[in-house]
């Protein structure tokens, strides 16, 4: 069995010579906690964790703003602000004390068998909530409505909108992603410049090896609010420039002019044997949406303490914009979008 992540226990917003007989009784102990752990398939039941008193949550380690390991071990960014929110919300509403929170890696590509085998009770982790999933897990959310977008440098006018691309701009493309191939299939003059992760690519683009990187705008927000940088990036929408047919789900649709690249709603998945769970998520999450006596609500707040409040306000803004296409409050609990029909692709047009 592939080793997974270690999980990291984080206190919450908080001898001599031994026997051979007790060194062989503690190998034997962790030997078998350890195939306990492996071959568990019990999915974790979230309410009856934060009764216990302790809970494990997975998230990504790498991401600035999202889901991030501090080197202090502590963990920063939306999605564990969210998380936090969320099982603290349910634990006041249950009347009993906030659970011990483990974090726990959750790459990607390992977060259905990560719920599905009871290694985790919930993930929030850039997890988009689409059909192919929900047939594995269940979502509580949408918690955020997210659209790609461009990541440029900040002293570089020669980028703007989307089509500034198509003369002979180079875009990163992160290996195994689609985003960047999308964008080439529209404007066929870009040159795409492949790296490992979204940090080699926005190290490249400081360097000036490149001239943009594309994926999920809240993901380009965590690297451009990074300390690191120190207000080098700036982002740029990204809406189809004319009239286009693209693949989804593996059908050719249309995608109108002045549409989002593409839209993505993150949510928390849990198993789908716990309904109940998901009903007291998403609770939390209309708590959390509600403004208070501040004025904000606490999920504009993290917000911003996450991705920063210049791009918090241009999100703001633009959906605000007279027939904007875009969202910026999500409504958890309507997974309507699911069953959302596309526009088929006419004859004639590629």
């Amino acid at each position: 069995m592939r080793a997974s992540p270690q999980p990291v226990t984080t206190a919450h917003p908080r001898r001599r010579r031994w026997s051979t007989v007790a060194v062989l009784a503690v190998t034997l102990a962790v030997t078998a906690a350890s195939l306990t752990a492996c071959g568990n398939t019990n999915p974790r039941d979230l309410i009856a964790s934060i009764k216990d008193g302790s809970v494990i949550l997975g998230t990504k380690y790498d991401q600035p703003g999202l889901g991030l390991r501090e080197p202090n071990k502590d963990f920063t960014g939306f999605d564990t602000l969210v998380s936090r929110y969320v099982v603290d919300s349910i634990a006041d509403d249950l009347g009993v004390a906030h659970p011990k929170i483990t974090w726990r890696e959750t790459p990607s590509a390992q977060r259905e068998t990560l719920i599905e085998n009871g290694e985790v009770d919930m993930i929030a982790a850039t997890y988009s909530i689409n059909a192919a999933r929900s047939e594995r897990v269940a979502f509580a959310g949408p918690y955020l409505v997210n659209y790609q977008g461009l990541l440029v440098r900040k002293d570089d006018d020669s980028i703007a909108t989307l089509t500034d691309l198509d003369k002979g701009k180079k875009l990163c493309s992160v290996t195994g992603s689609t985003s960047a191939q999308n964008v080439k299939a529209q404007l066929p003059r870009i040159q795409l410049q492949e790296y490992d992760s979204y940090s080699g690519c926005v190290e490249a683009l400081r360097l000036k090896k490149i001239d943009a990187l594309t994926t999920d705008e809240v993901i380009l927000a965590g690297f451009a609010n990074f300390d690191i940088y120190d207000d080098q990036f700036k982002i740029v929408d990204m809406t189809y420039p004319k009239d286009a047919c693209v693949t989804s789900s593996g059908k050719k649709v249309l995608r109108k002019q002045g549409a989002p690249f593409s839209t993505e709603r993150y949510g928390i998945g849990m198993p789908k044997n716990y309904p109940a769970n998901v009903t007291a998520a998403n609770k939390a999450l209309d708590k959390m949406l509600t403004p208070d006596g501040s004025g904000s609500s606490p999920w504009e707040r993290a917000l911003r303490e996450s991705i920063g409040d210049e791009e918090v306000e241009m999100l703001m803004k633009r959906a605000d914009a007279p027939d904007s296409p875009f969202t910026f409050t999500p409504k958890p609990g309507d997974l309507s979008f699911l069953d959302s029909k596309s526009t088929p692709c006419p004859a004639g047009l590629s």
